[in-house]
């Protein structure tokens, strides 16, 4: 073999072994130590199942992002406080009778009530008939386990007839909320709306109130104790012509108390006052009892 032959075949090997002693564990030498990697600025890829890097946190999206909604209303720079409706009864000709108030909402709607009862029927209301017992400064000390209790009225000058109606007012006045199912006076026993239930009319009217301002078609509602169950209502107008005039069924009557609603309609050209009157047809002659006249404001058709 000739020396330019062997030196062709000795560099290959010489070159092969170079590169098999790199793959192994680095070692010092004349090369001295084995190169390490450089940081890669570029994300490790890894096997399938590595996690995934972490990314930086993503900023807030902007008010535009996302799905569109709707703009909130504009502010009028005002809120309308918060009121609530509450049922007063009064007496007429020695009978209890409902009316209602609307007045900023409170967490003492006892204490409101007995307040409005105790201050009395407005001008309108007055001209019906309606009139109060209750003297100012009546209060609820306690409410426990649905009992209302009161301090006692001073009643040594009172008639028993006079006393018991007060009592009826402020038992029917308080016993309209849900936490109110029984009242006390005093050291008194417990009483509810049914020891009182014979101070009544045969016919009461819860809606509309006196002074309201009502639309067609106007639904009346009360309860009632009459022949057949029947209620009879009629609309008048600011010269007492009828305008409207329907009926309806209590849910109990001849002999016992029970729920109606009659829902009436008319048409009237101006607003006006006028009447809803609610009555019992006789079974005699034909003529209207027990009529209740509610004085209201007619609104035009339309409004």
């Amino acid at each position: 073999m000739s020396r330019r032959r062997a030196a062709a075949v000795t560099a290959p090997v010489l070159i092969a072994a170079l590169l098999l002693g790199g793959c192994g564990t680095p070692r010092s030498g004349d090369l001295g130590p084995a190169p390490t990697a450089a940081p890669s600025s570029a994300a490790p890829t890894g096997p399938p199942g590595d996690p995934t890097p972490t990314s930086p946190a993503e900023p807030p999206p902007s008010p535009t992002s996302g799905p569109s909604r709707p703009p909130p209303p504009a502010s009028t720079g005002t809120r309308q406080p918060a009121t609530v409706t509450i049922e007063l009864w009064y007496v007429r000709s020695g009978q209890l009778v409902p009316t209602r108030r609307t007045r900023p909402a409170t967490v003492a709607t006892s204490r409101l009530a007995l307040t409005e009862l105790a201050a009395g029927p407005t001008p309108a209301e007055a001209a019906t008939g309606l009139t109060t017992l209750l003297p100012a400064g009546v209060e609820v000390t306690r409410i426990t386990d649905g009992v209302a209790t009161l301090r006692p009225v001073p009643s040594a000058d009172d008639p028993a007839g006079r006393r018991r109606l007060r009592e009826a007012q402020v038992v029917w006045t308080l016993t309209q909320f849900p936490t109110v199912r029984q009242v006390r006076f005093g050291d008194g026993p417990q009483v509810d709306r049914s020891d009182y239930s014979g101070l009544l009319p045969p016919i009461v009217v819860t809606g509309p109130s006196v002074g309201e301002r009502v639309g067609a078609p106007l639904t009346i509602t009360g309860t009632a104790d009459v022949f057949e169950a029947t209620v009879s209502v009629r609309v008048l107008d600011a010269a007492g012509r009828e305008v409207a005039a329907g009926f309806g069924t209590a849910s109990c009557g001849s002999g016992c108390r029970g729920a109606y609603r009659v829902v009436v309609g008319w048409r009237t050209a101006r607003e006006q006052r006028g009447t809803i009157e609610v009555y019992e047809v006789s079974a005699r002659d034909g003529s209207r009892i027990n009529t209740v006249a509610v004085p209201v404001v007619l609104a035009p058709a339309g409004t």
